[in-house]
């Protein structure tokens, strides 16, 4: 992902709530799952960290992002932006 694709994500994701929260059992396969259904649904997604959540946001990302095929966007304090490219071309999300 390039410099510019990236900025552009960002964009994007200033104006979305998040749609997931990590709590303080963390990282489980459900979770995983529900990250991977909710990529393949928007491409797009914004996850909270909680601060029962023991765990760094930066490294959850890296986790998350290894096991659902994803890009980490951005992290910002205790929000992970995550970005999958979609197979639906009605969807998709156009980058620069």
């Amino acid at each position: 992902m390039t410099t510019k694709q990236r900025a552009y994500l960002k964009g994007l994701a200033m104006t979305m709530d998040s749609i997931l929260q990590i709590g303080k059992n963390s990282m489980t396969p459900e979770f995983t799952k529900a990250i991977d259904e909710a990529l393949a649904a928007r491409e797009l997604i914004k996850i909270s960290v909680l601060k029962n959540c023991g765990d760094d946001p930066r490294s959850l990302a890296e986790i998350i992002a290894e096991r659902t095929h994803a890009e980490v966007v951005q992290v910002i304090g205790k929000k992970i932006v995550l970005y999958r490219e979609g197979k639906d071309k009605n969807k998709k999300i156009v980058l620069p």
